[in-house]
């Protein structure tokens, strides 16, 4: 049972905050009624703004919560499209780190014990080509997040290529909802809401499609060369 410890202030905080009612605050009426305050409190307190943002996202992200989407257009807004990104990207990271390492401890043993021949090979496969697969799908912005924070967890991929390939893998998508963040004030000030299409656009899109392939070659030529021996 000391196994699944990890996974108990995962569970405490998502219960804590759905008693709460946070699952209501995330949403753009919110971030329409307080956009104007938070950006007073960044501009008074810009250290201890930055800090709060990213544990916020760490913690949103951990623990699976809803309106990561609005988190990050948010960070835009209050610290423009630069800052907001990166700040964004060191709080989704953190999280994602947090929520892989505790399904790593908690779960992953269990499912390796019950493991059958197939996904022993698609295990072996993912392990050896960590870093190509996740950020892939770290590229593929309708690929849920949760669900690449906990598979490559489950399927005992290290953290290092975990990490790497989230952080630099959420840099564009991340990228472009901050930069949609930092023009939207006047939207928000009028009761509108941002077009998060843009991102399913094709001129956003393809591009990173394009890279989510690209990141998929030496896989390929690795399994093109071992044919070919």
């Amino acid at each position: 049972m000391r196994r699944f410890w990890p996974l108990l202030p995962v569970l405490l905080v998502v219960a804590g905050a759905y008693a709460l009612g946070l699952q209501h605050e995330l949403n753009w009426a919110t971030l329409a009624a307080r956009h104007a305050m938070l950006r007073a409190l960044v501009a008074a307190h810009p250290l201890a703004a930055c800090l709060a943002f990213v544990a916020t996202y760490a913690t949103a992200v951990a623990v699976s919560f809803p309106g990561a989407v609005v988190l990050t257009v948010a960070g835009g807004l209050l610290f423009g499209t630069a800052l907001g990104a990166l700040l964004t990207v060191t709080g989704a990271t953190t999280g994602s780190v947090l929520i892989f390492l505790a399904a790593r401890t908690a779960l992953a043993p269990l499912l390796a014990a019950r493991a059958g021949p197939f996904l022993d090979r698609f295990r072996s496969g993912l392990q050896r080509d960590a870093f190509s697969y996740i950020l892939a799908m770290r590229l593929i912005p309708v690929i849920p997040f949760w669900l690449v924070n906990l598979a490559p967890a489950l399927l005992g991929v290290r953290l290092a290529p975990f990490a790497a390939a989230t952080c630099i893998g959420i840099i564009p998508a991340t990228t472009v909802f901050a930069s949609l963040g930092a023009g939207i004030g006047d939207v928000l000030a009028a009761g509108g809401r941002p077009d998060l299409t843009v991102i399913l656009s094709p001129p956003v899109l393809l591009p990173l499609l394009g890279l989510a392939t690209l990141s998929l070659l030496p896989v390929a030529w690795r399994r093109w060369k071992g044919q070919n021996v």
